[in-house]
């Protein structure tokens, strides 16, 4: 690349890098050009430049050395502006130098267009030359633009995944700590419960101690509740028994006394015998036994 350009350079003022003579200038304008010209050679270009806008005529060869001198000093805008100018000389000629100048500022297209319509006036190798190099360049560029985009899309890539995963480890590393947080209350947590613990189970003691004295008395209460029952039950039966027997005494004495009642009034049915007693003494009459009064 570094042979093209070059080349671009050593082409530019071919057959064009001697300063004109103007034959209407004075004394002084030729002490002018004849400065400018030593100047040039000693490629003190931007002085060179200078002593020639110096001149009082301003003609289109003075612009277009003025112009050459700018473009060796590298002030490619001044090149251009007075290559524009210089508009009357070598049209050609002209044109080559400023797609030069276009093209050391790396503006290909203007640089190609230029170099294009002085190959219309005239068919020149170097020009030819600079236009092929040009769209070489171009195209190059396009290749390196588009290498920067990709550049620049897996730059963005890598920065967003970059921030992705630093947003992941922060995630990460909150998490952890809100873990590490929660153990460590559920271990404090933990600590308290197994203070209380004793106390708890001093308490749970004394609850199932009274729920077992709870239990035995209700216990208790239920046995002599139960005897109690029974014991009633015992009474009723006895009590049932004992009327039961009464009745039965009753109806025993009733069926007695009516049989009573019925000898009696048999007996009243019948006479009496008459007592007899012995003179002297009375004696009582010994009853045989099995003889029935009547």
């Amino acid at each position: 690349m570094r042979k093209y350009i070059k080349k671009v350079i050593l082409t530019l003022l071919t057959a064009h890098c001697s300063l004109l003579t103007v034959a209407s200038a004075g004394l002084m304008d030729f002490q002018t050009i004849d400065k400018a010209k030593k100047a040039y050679e000693e490629e003190k270009y931007q002085k060179s430049a200078a002593l020639l806008r110096e001149l009082k005529k301003e003609t289109p060869e003075v612009d277009y050395d003025i112009g050459n001198a700018y473009y060796k000093a590298k002030q490619y805008d001044k090149a251009l502006e007075s290559y524009k100018k210089a508009q009357g000389v070598d049209e050609a000629q002209r044109l080559h130098n400023v797609g030069n100048s276009y093209f050391q500022q790396k503006k290909l297209d203007e640089a190609i267009k230029a170099y294009e319509e002085a190959l219309k006036i005239r068919e020149d190798a170097d020009t030819r030359f600079n236009l092929e190099l040009a769209k070489k360049q171009k195209e190059q560029q396009k290749k390196d633009k588009k290498k920067q985009d990709q550049k620049k899309d897996q730059d963005k890539k890598d920065q967003d995944q970059k921030k992705q995963n630093q947003d992941q480890k922060d995630q990460n590393k909150k998490d952890k700590e809100k873990k590490e947080k929660q153990k460590k209350e559920q271990e404090k947590k933990d600590q308290k419960d197994q203070e209380k613990k004793p106390d708890q189970q001093k308490k749970g003691k004394k609850d199932q101690e009274k729920q077992d004295k709870e239990n035995k008395e209700g216990q208790k209460d239920k046995q002599k509740s139960d005897k109690e029952k029974e014991d009633q039950k015992k009474d009723e039966g006895s009590a049932s028994g004992q009327e039961q027997k009464e009745q039965k005494m009753s109806k025993e004495q009733e069926m007695s006394q009516k049989e009573l009642k019925r000898l009696l009034k048999k007996l009243n049915q019948k006479k009496m015998p008459s007592m007899m007693y012995q003179a002297g003494e009375a004696k009582k009459p010994q009853r045989e036994e099995n003889v029935n009064p009547w």
